[in-house]
């Protein structure tokens, strides 16, 4: 018999926990994320030759290893590592081992050579790129009260909420540390905790290479005072209903999340770093190679939308290196 839960009253990182990842979870669909929104990885394949190319300067800087890892971290149904691995150089892609990180099945056809796994190897010599996991990766969220005093809040199944006991412990610290709540009554926050642990565990696995996270991001100057969590249907933006329905996200405070060594960056910046310009091509172009014209004109389209202001360009990039130079150099 299935335990009725939606009279109970739990804490917003429980309740994500089990809405997203629990046996009749969201993210155990079989349409995967893509069924729900639009990441950059789905945007355009340009994203994928960027962080081919990315690889291959890890590669570089490994000295050209007899084995270089790639680790798909949150890989929905493999669409990142099966771009990765079509882009890189069949010289780099002969040595390459892939694996895609997923609580998921394995999806039908994808490629062979890409290993499919519910936690990252260890031992990685290589890229380790997660592509708006942390962003779902559960955390508490707190709320002012009428005394100026930061409260856990509780939520039902059908999104109710309530406020619970203060904040206390490590997460009353972080947030203090991290994001401090001003005294007006209704301010929110989401406590960061469990990213700044499941980021630091991901790095963990990485012997020497790099590890990048890339999400929806804020710093500590820049926090939104009512907090960001939402959720995802059918590509629209829904109010976060704990109950397997869709996607719950907020946005990820990476600044808390980043190691000792670490750099932040905007999408923006670190595409150009790698390639990814969105300039036009010559106008000439069009009466001298009007086929190529169009191309070159639809990949800059594709390359504005994955740099743009205001949209995917603000992406952060948290980029750890492990044991060699950091390969990213700013723009």
């Amino acid at each position: 018999m299935t335990e009725d839960t939606t009279g109970r009253w739990r804490g917003w990182r429980t309740a994500a926990e089990d809405a997203l990842y629990g046996p009749e979870g969201f993210y155990r669909r079989p349409e995967g994320p893509a069924g729900h929104f639009r990441t950059s990885v789905h945007a355009s394949a340009l994203f994928s030759g960027a962080v081919a190319r990315l690889l291959c300067r890890v590669d570089e800087a490994l000295d050209r290893p007899a084995t270089l890892d790639f680790v798909d971290l949150a890989a929905g149904r493999g669409e990142l590592v099966t771009g990765v691995l079509s882009a890189l150089p069949a010289e780099v892609a002969a040595r390459v081992r892939a694996y895609a990180v997923e609580i998921a099945d394995r999806p039908a056809g994808l490629d062979p050579r890409v290993e499919w796994l519910a936690e990252p190897p260890k031992g990685v010599t290589g890229l380790l790129f997660a592509n708006e996991w942390l962003d779902n990766v559960p955390v508490e969220v707190a709320e002012v009260d009428d005394a100026g005093v930061p409260r856990l809040v509780l939520v039902r199944e059908d999104g109710t909420e309530r406020l619970g006991e203060p904040l206390s412990g490590a997460e009353a610290e972080w947030l203090a540390r991290w994001w401090p709540p001003a005294s007006e009554v209704g301010l929110r926050a989401e406590i960061g905790l469990p990213r700044d642990t499941a980021w630091a565990s991901a790095v963990a696995a990485v012997d020497r290479g790099l590890a990048i996270a890339v999400d929806y991001a804020h710093t500590r100057d820049t926090r939104p005072p009512f907090g960001t969590l939402t959720g995802f249907r059918e590509g629209r933006e829904t109010a976060p209903v704990p109950d397997g329905s869709c996607d719950i996200t907020a946005h990820v405070a990476l600044d808390a999340c980043a190691l000792p060594g670490a750099r932040l960056l905007t999408q923006r910046a670190a595409l150009r770093a790698l390639g990814v310009t969105g300039a036009r091509p010559p106008l000439t172009l069009a009466s001298t190679d009007p086929t190529t014209y169009v191309r070159a004109l639809a990949s800059a389209g594709e390359a504005a939308e994955l740099t743009a202001p205001g949209g995917l360009g603000d992406f952060g990039w948290l980029v750890q290196a492990v044991g060699i130079p950091d390969p990213l150099h700013e723009p």
